[in-house]
């Protein structure tokens, strides 16, 4: 909405996506994965990262077909990339069980290094592929959604493990977009510091107007912290008072806080420019 686009992109995979839809752009991601191909192995048919660059690789030849190979060329270069990942290699993988395969494997700060290097590949092969503007989000407080307080907190704490693990990565990843920015010799990465973003309003949600940034608008237990949103579900009467939709994930209201501090954030939140300055350069290309 505020880039101006009429529609949001549709899943790579579905039926509608042909023909002129192609030109507006496609949504690749699946949920649940990581940068690691073993994160998120307690979910049945979820397309991993390596996948989804293959999928945008083909996305790229249906685009081609249509319009030619430079107008192509052109269309993915201007194109925003918005890039998710991290969070679900920590609660879907490091510590979705005490004693994990990869716990057991790594430290908590060597597995931030790995993690690190591993999305630098990832990132590298999208950019290989004709991409120059990347968005990438670090991880959300990952002690502080409603799921964590649900299974881990003390007294509606945020768990001190899980904001450990978001304060090693997310810094890490910022110095690792700005480092491949330096060997690339222009801005193609952009990090998003969606941590800062969400601690506003969770440390201050009367701030932003929600009555409470613990417990979820949908879900089970302890602070709406348990299970997915289903029909069984309690369901709060206004979605707007609640900073979380669900267990894990923001609601509308909260991302469109994130999204304003994507573009007009200072350097803070945005490094090394917000979204605004990004779209104002590139339409004088």
């Amino acid at each position: 909405q505020n880039i101006g686009s009429q529609e949001s992109p549709l899943p790579y995979l579905s039926p509608q996506l042909t023909g002129q839809r192609l030109l507006v752009g496609a949504n690749f991601a699946s949920a649940g994965v990581g940068i690691l191909n073993d994160t998120g192995i307690q979910f049945v048919n979820i397309i991993r990262i390596a996948a989804q660059l293959e999928y945008f690789q083909q996305y790229q030849q249906r685009v081609r077909a249509l319009i030619g190979a430079d107008r192509t060329k052109q269309l993915v270069k201007q194109a925003l990339v918005l890039m998710t990942l991290g969070g679900n290699d920590f609660v879907n993988n490091y510590y979705l069980v005490p004693y994990s395969a990869r716990s057991r494997q790594y430290s908590l700060p060597d597995y931030v290094k790995f993690l690190i290097s591993e999305y630098q590949k990832v990132l590298m092969k999208l950019y290989n592929l004709g991409v120059t503007r990347v968005l990438v989000t670090g991880t959300g407080p990952m002690g502080c959604v409603p799921a964590e307080l649900a299974q881990r907190s003390r007294n509606g704490q945020c768990d001190a493990e899980l904001q450990r693990a978001a304060g090693l990565f997310n810094p890490q990843l910022t110095q690792m977009l700005q480092n491949l920015n330096r060997k690339i010799g222009r801005n193609v990465f952009i990090a998003a510091n969606t941590e800062l973003m969400h601690n506003d309003f969770i440390s201050n949600p009367g701030a932003y107007g929600f009555v409470t940034s613990k417990v979820a608008c949908c879900g089970q237990g302890p602070y709406n912290g348990l299970g997915l949103c289903t029909q069984l579900s309690n369901l709060c009467p206004n979605r707007d008072q609640y900073a979380f939709w669900d267990p894990f994930h923001p609601s509308e209201k909260a991302n469109k806080i994130i999204v304003n501090q994507i573009l007009t954030g200072t350097t803070e939140y945005m490094m090394p420019m917000n979204l605004s300055t990004i779209l104002a350069m590139d339409s004088k290309v």
